[in-house]
């Protein structure tokens, strides 16, 4: 689940010339990340969100980073520590940008390494959470490729979890991967992860 996200320092190659200094920060906080540095890269987003207070990316993406590098953390203190931090920075983002498909994602995604790490534990109290998340933000934006595929990843989970069937979700995997053909981001530094993973998932659908 770490690598579901895959960023390089190829993503923003092409942002060159006449770069304003939000633009710089955010291209090299990126660059951090797809070098395996995800601390430092977290807080350079967040150095960014402190002069950038009403851009809800660079919050954004701090939290990402403690998200995704919180599942198979095993250490509950460390665990518990990065998805806090991840969690006021959603609502630092939220409070700039409210009813946001992409922070509701996001959101989820929070709410799921809880579940990952401790199923029997937060799987009760936080698996309607996940589901009603996503299904508000597909009808904020249905065409959404990362609405799209993280919910039939979910689904597709939840469906194992009960012993039940996949194959149902494949299709939706699939929709998700027309619409990444399709998304185009509002600028360079807007979310436009998750293609890699749905193709990966998709190959195992359904088996």
């Amino acid at each position: 689940m770490k690598h579901f996200i895959i960023i390089t320092a190829f993503l923003f190659a092409g942002i060159i010339a006449a770069q304003s200094n939000y633009e710089k920060g955010m291209q090299s906080a990126f660059e951090l990340w797809g070098k395996n540095n995800p601390n430092e890269a977290s807080n350079f987003f967040e150095r960014i969100a402190a002069a950038e207070p009403d851009n809800w990316l660079p919050p954004y993406y701090a939290a990402q980073i403690n998200i995704v590098h919180s599942f198979g953390e095993t250490d509950q203190e460390k665990l518990t520590a990065q998805l806090k931090k991840a969690q006021d920075l959603i609502n630092d983002a939220t409070a700039i940008s409210k009813d946001n498909p992409e922070i509701l994602v996001l959101q989820a995604l929070l709410h799921t390494a809880w579940v990952a790490y401790d199923g029997a534990t937060y799987g009760m109290t936080l698996s309607g959470k996940v589901a009603e998340l996503y299904t508000r933000a597909k009808i904020m934006a249905p065409e959404n490729p990362r609405v799209m595929y993280c919910k039939a990843e979910w689904d597709m989970g939840s469906a194992r979890y009960f012993g039940q069937d996949t194959q149902p979700f494949c299709k939706d995997l699939e929709r998700s991967l027309e619409l990444f053909a399709n998304f185009k981001p509002e600028t360079p530094f807007h979310p436009n992860w998750g293609n890699d993973r749905a193709i990966t998932i998709l190959e195992s659908c359904g088996k």
